[in-house]
């Protein structure tokens, strides 16, 4: 479980990273304030996983300095898409916890999976994405 609880954590803290990417290019406050209540929720869910992995006595390798991300964000529309890309990888980080977890960690990785998957939702309805879900949020390749 530790494995998986530190791949969470590598996915929360490359999505603190990347809001403060995403937030220069968007435009409006609402959408600002999406991306930073976003952020502060992976900041919230990276402290737990951090306080999680430290009561395991797990040794985690420390957060990069800088990401390299997935594609140049140079505009509103590569900040949304990075936005709905880093969503649905946390996503995937929170749903490799569901087999070796249970009762309340399971609840808890479950409830971090559907968040980040409706948060990737909301960022497709405003970048206009088609399709706006997916049927299998957190699945590889979905």
């Amino acid at each position: 479980m530790t494995e998986q609880l530190a791949a969470a954590l590598a996915a929360e803290e490359a999505a603190i990273y990347a809001y403060g990417v995403i937030g220069v290019h968007l435009t409006g406050s609402d959408e600002v304030s999406r991306a930073r209540a976003a952020e502060q929720e992976h900041r919230v869910r990276r402290d737990d996983l951090v306080a999680r992995l430290d009561e395991l006595k797990a040794t985690v390798p420390a957060a990069p300095a800088a990401y390299a991300l997935p594609f140049e964000v140079t505009d509103r529309a590569t900040a949304l898409d990075l936005a709905i890309h880093v969503e649905d990888g946390v996503a995937q980080a929170w749903r490799a916890l569901l087999p070796v977890t249970e009762n309340t960690e399971r609840v808890e990785a479950l409830s971090h999976l559907t968040d980040s998957a409706v948060r990737a939702t909301r960022w497709r309805r405003i970048a206009g994405a088609v399709p706006l879900t997916l049927a299998f949020p957190g699945r590889p390749g979905a």
